[in-house]
């Protein structure tokens, strides 16, 4: 009877609907673990699709060239350690989620997934079937449960793979990143671990798709829920474990455990990785964006430069009479201290063109809103015509404080392909600049040392639309603004407890109702990576046209 079983863990970064660059992935993980002498290599849920696919997988084309892509794979890999992937399955007229188990040139088993998420950003019940509560599969003497994803996250399917002869549970996930998300993980998978007294494996895919990011931190718990094995966070990586046959049954062999960054280093990793990834995954190689001497636009040309280097970041400075010498200097002074390319493009003379071509129109009315938003969209439009001339990306920088409230000018400063702070409050722009002046990584590609002067970071916010304009003239302060839509956004929570929380009850009034006006922007904007369980997109769907107000 076998004492020993060693399984490659690869957590590694697939790319959606690239059937064979991730079939060949695969295949250099398969090879690998060979060379390492396993008789396992596993690979992350719905790994030769790519996740999440959302609805692609529904399509019969791309499901029935999924499952033969496996085919192929089992084929090549034929002569050596079985393998798991995560894949589509039909069978009859059902679509399965489903980890199918390679070995000997074909697949021999597949494990379909029981519960199928349909909340936050899954809704799997609309795309998949549910499969049955299911037995273990055997790799030679050994028998191994793999209940996927979702699966582990409840108690019936890994106590049904004990009750069948699991002798350990081996997890497939495609788990994105939210905020203290690897705590929430760690304690479900602790509670499989006891009830079930099996060790446990579980592995997560790393790599950023649409507002997604994928951070791995695969890990291994013996029974008691002790830690074996650690993966890193964020990168690929292929991990060779070791289970050894004891008198009390398996037990995963020590091996290397990678310690977390705290919250701000995770989510800084995020928005670098999310914008990284959309870049390559959708063929661009730079970016462009607005560089205003503000805040926002700041973290988002440091992250942009941290992504993707500094040579492929272009900042454009688009001053107005009311744009500020002060401004002038710190926009030119965090593009240097990057490395950045920056372009000086004033708008006075296509402003002046159109409100000569609008003065007809306009005659007899008040300047205001309308004017200082013509502003934003001459640049937007200035901003769209380099993107299209130059082959790179316009990058938003629109915060989700702005995002939420409508703070922000639809076809103006809302205009481009990826927004990096999306689900990031102003309060926590503030904190990430001074956490990223103190901080560097080799994962970043930008430079060194303070590259946001604290002049960007503690001057009073300002859109510099008309004179003397700040943000305050039109919202509550931000660290109010902020505490008030983590209730209402975040929580989902209601008026009655903003003022339980110590808020004005016609300020949280006002913040709710420009929360609701803002859905038709929110609609149309650019996406970002998700940072928290309230972000902005998949989490939450509300209709454009609403008229509901909360009472309370």
């Amino acid at each position: 009877m076998t004492d020993r079983f060693r399984v490659t863990l690869a957590q590694l970064n697939p790319v959606v609907g690239d059937l064979a660059g991730n079939a060949d992935k695969a295949r250099t993980a398969w090879e690998q673990a060979r060379g390492a002498g396993a008789d396992l290599v596993a690979l992350p849920e719905m790994f030769i699709t790519g996740y999440n696919a959302q609805d692609l997988v529904m399509k019969p084309a791309f499901h029935t060239a999924a499952i033969e892509a496996v085919r192929a794979l089992a084929a090549t890999c034929a002569d050596g350690p079985a393998m798991a992937i995560g894949s589509p399955w039909v069978e009859g007229t059902e679509l399965y989620n489903s980890y199918l188990i390679l070995k000997g040139g074909r697949i021999v088993s597949s494990v379909l997934k029981h519960h199928l998420p349909n909340e936050t950003v899954f809704d799997e019940v609309r795309i998949f079937d549910a499969g049955p509560l299911g037995g273990p599969y055997a790799i030679g003497n050994v028998r191994i449960g793999s209940p996927i994803c979702e699966d582990a996250w409840h108690d019936d399917v890994a106590e049904t793979l004990a009750e069948t002869g699991a002798e350990f549970l081996l997890v497939p996930n495609g788990s994105p990143y939210y905020r203290n998300k690897f705590e929430t993980r760690l304690n479900h998978m602790v509670a499989r671990v006891v009830e079930t007294g099996l060790p446990l494996i579980y592995l997560n895919m790393v790599g950023g798709q649409d507002d997604q990011v994928f951070d791995g931190g695969s890990f291994a718990l013996n029974p008691g829920g002790e830690l074996a094995l650690q993966m890193p966070l964020f990168d690929e990586a292929i991990t060779h474990l070791d289970l050894e046959r004891t008198d009390a049954g398996w037990r995963v062999l020590p091996g290397v455990e990678h310690s977390h960054p705290d919250e701000y280093e995770q989510d800084y990793r995020v928005m670098v990785t999310g914008l990284r990834d959309y870049m390559a995954k959708s063929g661009f190689k730079k970016v462009l964006l607005g560089l205003s001497g503000g805040v926002d636009s700041a973290i988002v040309a440091t992250i942009a430069a941290d992504a993707l280097g500094p040579e492929n970041v272009r900042c454009v400075m688009l001053p107005s009479e009311y744009t500020s010498k002060e401004s002038l200097a710190d926009a030119e002074a965090v593009a240097k201290a990057l490395g950045c390319r920056y372009d000086h493009v004033p708008i006075g003379e296509g402003r002046a063109a159109i409100t000569n071509t609008l003065a007809p129109l306009f005659e007899g009315t008040e300047p205001g809103l309308t004017e200082e938003n013509i502003q934003s969209r001459l640049r937007g439009l200035l901003l769209m015509a380099m993107s299209n001339k130059f082959g790179e990306m316009l990058l938003t920088t629109g915060n989700k404080s702005e995002v939420a409230v409508g703070y922000a000018t639809i076809y103006g400063d809302m205009a481009g392909g990826y927004n990096p702070i999306k689900d990031l409050y102003k309060t926590r722009v503030f904190e990430t600049c001074r956490w990223r002046n103190e901080n560097h990584r080799d994962w970043m590609m930008g430079p060194a040392g303070e590259v946001i002067r604290p002049n960007v970071i503690d001057k009073p916010p300002t859109a510099e639309l008309r004179e003397n304009q700040k943000d305050s003239d039109s919202l509550p302060d931000y660290p109010e603004l902020d505490a008030m839509l983590e209730i209402l956004v975040d929580r989902n929570g209601s008026i009655a407890d903003c003022v339980a929380a110590g808020f004005d009850r016609a300020t949280a009034q006002k913040v709710e109702r420009l929360i609701y006006m803002s859905e038709y922007k929110r609609f149309q904007s650019a996406p970002g990576p998700r940072l928290t369980k309230g972000a902005f997109w998949l989490d939450r769907r509300y209709p454009i046209v609403n008229r509901w107000r909360d009472p309370s």
